[in-house]
């Protein structure tokens, strides 16, 4: 390493060093102080060294072994087991976030299909019925099946009613 770039190893771990110093969350003693510098010009050097260059070395991509098989995730109407811990779910979004994944990220690294789904069909089911029982996907003033025909009975009556009074 160049007598430069030591400089700036030194000036770089002295500034972040400041900067977690005057963090009114860190809490840390006296003695712990030059133990970090250190460690930080340390972590510094190393990444002025390596970083020299903007190349980065290829990732080899990491083979993932599912805990279950996918017809085995599937196999309950109830919930689906996650290939990720082996864990059942009536869906899996929120497991796949706190494990920093998307769904198509999820199906790419087990090579699902794109159709596999993400939410039990039970579950799904019970949420479409209550969807339904409250009047979401309506047209406004739009009245559902059975609801139209019970009022559509008595509308019928009193068109005859008042057309056999005339």
């Amino acid at each position: 390493m160049t007598e430069t770039s030591e400089l700036n190893a030194v000036e770089l771990a002295t500034e972040l060093t400041i900067a977690w110093l005057g963090n009114p969350n860190t809490r840390t003693s006296s003695e712990e102080v030059p133990a970090f510098l250190g460690k930080m010009h340390e972590t510094v050097s190393a990444l002025l060294g390596s970083g020299a260059s903007t190349e980065q070395p290829a990732e080899q991509p990491t083979e993932y072994v599912p805990a279950v098989t996918a017809r085995k995730s599937l196999a309950s109407k109830d919930h689906i087991i996650s290939m990720i811990d082996g864990k059942p779910y009536k869906t899996l979004r929120r497991h796949l976030a706190s494990n920093g994944l998307t769904p198509a990220e999820y199906r790419d690294r087990y090579g699902l299909k794109p159709d596999y789904p993400m939410v039990a069909e039970n579950y799904s089911e019970h949420r479409r019925a209550m969807a339904k029982k409250i009047g979401l996907g309506r047209k406004p003033g739009q009245r559902g099946g059975a609801e139209a025909a019970e009022v559509s009975a008595p509308a019928a009556r009193r068109r005859k009613i008042s057309a056999s009074e005339a």
